[in-house]
């Protein structure tokens, strides 16, 4: 990877992302959402140690597309998925990444950590791509039950969010 040195990284220069997906008899009812972190920090040093850190505060997530389902998504209803996602899902715990080995790969680097989500931590890697213009992307699956999280349902179970959501970084150029 051809980037080097120490890079901050945060809402400032970059987009943390958050997709899910429904499933269910009421699919149709409900929305795939697109959800943007807008407060977190993360650190990326690359040179003699490298070490790659991430924090990010689970209440500062916010509906910025929801895709599907009978009718569009309001501003009420924008709240009302932040709302249930701070109280119900993530229940305010911050969330934290910390690598534990970096190995580049050509124009990728390899991330092996450990993600703290609500009080649970599990290891988890991703790759973590620069173009030429040092514009940085990564993608990663989490599984919610992993980390003891229960997949949203509403309508009696009728209508649930897929287990597995993508989680996505887009930063630069830096």
């Amino acid at each position: 990877m051809a980037l080097q040195g120490s890079h901050r990284l945060g809402p400032e220069n970059a987009r943390l992302l958050v997709k899910t997906r429904r499933s269910g008899a009421a699919a149709k009812a409900g929305h795939n959402l697109t959800l943007e972190v807008t407060s977190w920090s993360a650190t990326l040093e690359l040179g003699e140690s490298p070490s790659a850190s991430l924090e990010a505060d689970p209440a500062s997530l916010r509906v910025v597309e929801g895709s599907g389902g009978v009718q569009a998504l309001d501003d009420g209803d924008k709240a009302n998925i932040e709302k249930t996602i701070r109280d119900e899902v993530l229940t305010k715990s911050p969330i934290a990444f910390r690598s534990t080995e970096l190995s580049a790969e050509g124009d990728s680097l390899r991330l092996s950590g450990e993600l703290n989500l609500m009080g649970e931590t599990r290891p988890l890697a991703f790759d973590l791509a620069a173009d030429g213009d040092g514009r940085l992307s990564a993608s990663t699956v989490v599984k919610q039950t992993d980390w003891g999280i229960k997949p949203y349902s509403g309508l009696f179970g009728a209508l649930k969010v897929v287990d597995e959501i993508e989680v996505l970084l887009e930063a630069g150029p830096l």
